[in-house]
């Protein structure tokens, strides 16, 4: 059956499209970063693909270490990264 010519406008309306960005960042993140970071992705999706606010969604999932493995490993058993040393000076 072939969708009439209402319903394939309102399929493709760039209003109705609502893009969701997934954030999975691990535990630790004020509110306040969280609110930077919503702003921010709703700014540049806004910008970039023409839609209004109200069409952009955030979810954040919060990790703890444990939850996470990287090259074989999980994350909260991995060694520290080194501390980055200042550059010396003359």
């Amino acid at each position: 059956m072939r969708k009439s010519s209402t319903q394939f406008e309102r399929h493709n309306d760039r209003r109705l499209r609502m893009p969701i960005i997934r954030v999975e960042m691990f535990k630790g993140r004020t509110p306040e970063q969280k609110q930077r970071l919503v702003k921010a992705f709703t700014d540049t999706v806004t910008d970039v693909c023409g839609l209004k606010p109200q069409a952009v969604q955030v979810i954040f999932q919060d990790m703890d270490p444990g939850d996470y493995g990287v090259s074989g490993e999980l994350f909260s058993l991995r060694a520290p990264a080194p501390a980055a040393t200042p550059a010396k000076s003359g």
